[in-house]
This record gives C-alpha cells, sequence and structure tokens, in this order.
C-alpha cells in the first residue's frame, strides 16, 4: 500500500506580521509550556517553527545538541517573525556568541557557573538559568536573579520539591524541564512558583520524521491549553 503524503506546513505568516519582541516582563508568562526542540534537520525547522506559533506556543527553545542548531535558529529568527526563538543547552560563554549571533532572543542553560552567568548577563537577553538545588537558587537570588529553569524537574524531586521551595524562597520563580508530559504538566502550573513547563511532547518523533506539521500544531494548540 502506499504511504499517504506527508500533511502540508502550515501557510506562511503575512508579511505584515511584526517580530515578537524580547518579553518585558517575564519569559515564563508567555505560555504554559516552552517547547523544547532538538533539530536534526534545518529543513524542518521553520515549518516546525509556524506549527508550533500556529498552536499558541511562541518561544521556542532550540537546543544546541545537534550540528543545525545554529542554523534553525538563523532560519526562524529571519522566517517566523512571530516566534520567539530562543537557545537551549547553553553551557559556555562561547555558545553565548554564537546564539547572539544568530539571532536567539533568550538563553536556557541546563545548570550554571559564575563564568556562564555573567556571560548571559552580558548578552542583554532574557535568561534560564539552570538549578536543581536549594543552594542554587540561593545562590542566584544573591546575583539577582529570581528566574530559572529546574533541571531535571522529576529526578530532582518535582512537584514536591517546588512546593517546598515556595516557602522559604517565594521570590525565585521556576520553569520546570525533564520528565513533564500533559499528564503531569498541570500539576507543575498549579504551583504558585511556577511560570511555565519545558517539554518536548508537542513534538513527537514520528510526527517530525513524517513532516506531520498538522499534528504538531494539534499538540502545541493542547500544550497552550494548559494555562492554569
Amino acid at each position: 500500500m502506499t504511504s499517504p503524503p506527508p500533511s502540508s506546513p502550515p501557510s506562511a505568516p503575512p508579511s505584515s506580521e511584526s517580530p515578537v519582541s524580547p518579553p518585558e516582563s517575564s519569559l515564563l508568562d508567555l505560555a504554559p509550556v516552552i517547547p523544547v526542540v532538538v533539530v536534526e534537520d534545518v529543513a524542518d525547522a521553520v515549518p516546525l517553527a509556524r506549527a508550533l506559533v500556529a498552536g499558541g506556543l511562541p518561544a521556542i527553545e532550540v537546543t544546541l545538541r545537534t550540528p543545525a542548531a545554529l542554523e534553525a535558529i538563523r532560519a526562524i529568527t529571519d522566517e517566523v517573525p512571530e516566534a520567539l526563538v530562543g537557545a537551549g543547552t547553553v553551557i559556555s560563554p562561547r555558545n553565548v556568541t554564537d546564539v547572539l549571533e544568530a539571532g536567539a532572543r533568550f538563553l536556557v542553560s541546563p545548570g550554571w557557573t559564575d563564568v556562564l552567568l555573567d556571560a548571559m548577563k552580558a548578552s542583554g537577553l532574557p535568561f534560564l538559568p539552570g538549578v536543581s538545588t536549594t543552594s542554587e537558587v540561593v545562590a542566584l537570588l544573591e546575583r539577582g536573579v529570581r528566574e530559572m529553569k529546574f533541571f531535571p524537574a522529576g529526578a530532582a524531586g518535582g512537584t514536591a520539591y517546588l512546593k517546598s521551595l515556595a516557602g522559604p524562597l517565594p521570590q525565585a520563580r521556576f520553569c520546570p524541564t525533564g520528565g513533564i508530559g500533559p499528564a503531569n504538566a498541570p500539576e507543575y502550573l498549579a504551583l504558585p512558583n511556577v511560570g511555565c513547563v519545558g517539554g518536548t511532547w508537542m513534538l513527537p518523533e514520528d510526527a517530525v520524521a513524517a513532516k506531520d506539521w498538522t499534528r504538531v500544531e494539534t499538540l502545541a494548540r493542547e500544550a497552550a491549553g494548559l494555562r492554569r
């Protein structure tokens, strides 16, 4: 039997569309979910981003895990102006420099050091340094950073851990990432110190491989509806 052709990508946005600016208030408040994207083929970057934005998820984290990542950030920045594309897996000052040149609009790291934090601050972009312990949270608060990535969320204690931080450290806000899907995302989003979550479930490998952008858009729309 002949396989059905892949669904067409969402149509390109009108040329009058204005680029999304980095948020003046909080990156954590743009949408309930920040899609965490691993781009293997640069050709997928633009239709994938259009599908996510059409589904209501404008902030897109492209991880620096593949050789295609920087070119994917460039392509989305150039061709999907209504997306706010950021770089994930930022682990060095060189990464910061590279993604700035590629057009990234925010930065996300799985952890942080003083050197990396200084580079992210100097970039002028919104950023989410990664934490998994109370001491790391306190250290960032001392440096004037209140918004953080909690990673790996599931392995580091999940909702129970974040709930325990809300009492002594109410000024810290988090984007939990790692081990989060549509079933448990609402539990995280119900916490007062969680602004959004990061996840990959709206980008199933089989859908991306088949270039089924309609399915990606549908899953993105369901994720966008999780706002508490």
